[in-house]
């Protein structure tokens, strides 16, 4: 086992594995900006570094600065959270470089799913089922005409390197391709340096269902099961929910152990969630990603199991602590992403808050590295916090959920939790029935 775990990463995620490199004993490292000295993981941490200013490239995207505060710590792994250097194929080599552990997977096994192109090609020769569209990435308009016509409108344009809805466009008919794709090229080559795009069919009504995989890296594989994560506004996640309202056991299990096969064929080692597109009973593959997700909490909450702690274990060479049939799935869980940010129109609002109050009882979890008095800085990711609640049932839940939304308290800023007191009343999501579609459509009538 490690003896030492640098987190390269901030927020409410670092307290999270700060959290388990304690309980297993491990003794922690925060690196931190100038603007999160008095953030709470850094407080708590055995051992902070400052590695640099605010802007994320100069400090939490520093490869250099991260390399040097394990040297000088005498860290031996970094777990790097979710965002920032997690699925940064060459930090991984450099760690490896300098006998530092990585905790996640191969610098190979990142490149490969990191492309989405790659990425695609890679699933189908291991089973899992795929979005029908361009082999690779289309050349020029005219390629791009041939394939749409061969797989049918509506189709989307994404970037190849993509991610967060960048780069991505929709043609409804031939004659909106020719600017479609333009403007994902344009996108793309902004946000990514690659002007790289494919092309696939567009789903009109899908569910976005992703599925928790771990890897041992020798062979084996298991899944732990689902999470709808279909509630998105700008393609980014608000609201997930496990196990998805819209799959039955039979479809549950299936896509299941395909994702299990898949991950041990492929060698795979550490956490990673293999993300699909659902409609009308049929599953399509999207992206993988190979790090810890933020809504990972919700799948411990009906597995019982620590997707960190097992993270580190298998990092450490431990291998899996559990197989297949080790794993129950009990009762229903949802998180809702707290986020500094204006409820209706998503704009951040960094500030100070005045009064932090998190709800408590039974089935309630929060998960954040706010309090009060903290100043939340103007440069990062607008989450503050992460409430999960689980219940016996999809029903407990939802009840549950209501009253926790309603004892939350966060003043000083504009925050999204009127947002979800609006979602846990309305009948679409208490029904369950909604698509990736729904809260952009439900924001835009002002409902």
């Amino acid at each position: 086992m490690f003896q030492k775990i640098l987190i390269a990463n901030r927020g409410e995620i670092a307290l999270r594995v700060l959290r388990a490199a304690k309980e297993l004993g491990i003794q922690t490292v925060a690196v931190h900006s100038t603007a999160d000295a008095d953030a709470m993981h850094v407080r708590l941490a055995d051992e902070s570094v400052c590695i640099g200013p605010p802007p994320s490239r100069d400090s939490y995207l520093n490869i250099h600065q991260i390399v040097a505060a394990c040297e000088i710590t005498g860290a031996d792994a970094v777990h790097p959270g979710y965002g920032f250097l997690s699925e940064n194929a060459k930090f991984a080599d450099i760690l490896a470089a300098h006998n530092i552990t990585f905790i996640g997977p191969s610098g190979d096994h990142i490149r490969i799913m990191g492309d989405k192109i790659e990425a695609k090609r890679t699933a189908k020769r291991l089973g899992i089922p795929v979005v029908p569209g361009s082999e690779g990435a289309v050349s020029d308009e005219k390629e791009a005409k041939r394939v749409a016509a061969e797989i049918g409108y509506p189709v989307i344009i994404k970037a190849s390197a993509g991610g967060g809805g960048r780069g991505m466009k929709v043609a409804l008919t031939e004659a909106d391709l020719e600017m479609a794709l333009a403007t994902a090229r344009s996108e793309a080559g902004a946000a990514f340096g690659d002007d790289a795009v494919y092309i696939e069919k567009y789903l009109q009504k899908p569910r976005h269902i992703e599925v928790q995989i771990f890897g041992d890296g020798a062979g084996k594989g298991v899944h732990l099961g689902e999470r709808d994560c279909s509630l998105q506004r700008r393609h980014q996640k608000v609201w997930e929910e496990a196990n998805s309202p819209a799959l039955n056991s039979e479809e549950r299990s299936r896509i299941g152990d395909i994702c299990a096969n898949a991950v041990a064929n492929l060698g795979y080692s550490g956490a990673g969630t293999i993300e699909f597109l659902y409609e009308n009973g049929e599953f399509y593959f999207i992206e993988m990603n190979t790090r810890l997700q933020v809504e990972h909490t919700i799948t411990e909450a009906i597995t019982g199991i620590d997707l960190v702690h097992e993270q580190i274990r298998v990092a450490s060479g431990g291998g899996l602590s559990v197989t297949q049939n080790d794993i129950r799935f009990h009762g229903h869980a949802i998180e809702c992403r707290i986020n500094a940010e204006d409820p209706r129109t998503f704009v951040p609002s960094p500030g100070t808050i005045t009064h932090f109050h998190t709800p408590g009882g039974l089935g309630i979890r929060v998960d954040s590295g706010v309090y009060s008095g903290y100043r939340i800085p103007p440069y990062y990711d607008s989450l503050i916090g992460k409430l999960i609640v689980h219940g016996r049932n999809r029903v407990e839940c939802m009840m549950r959920l209501r009253r926790a939304l309603d004892e939350f308290v966060v003043d000083g800023i504009k925050t999204t939790l009127p947002l979800f007191r609006e979602l846990v009343g309305n009948p679409d999501i208490a029904n369950g029935d909604y698509d990736i579609h729904w809260l952009e459509k439900h924001l835009a009538k002002g409902e």
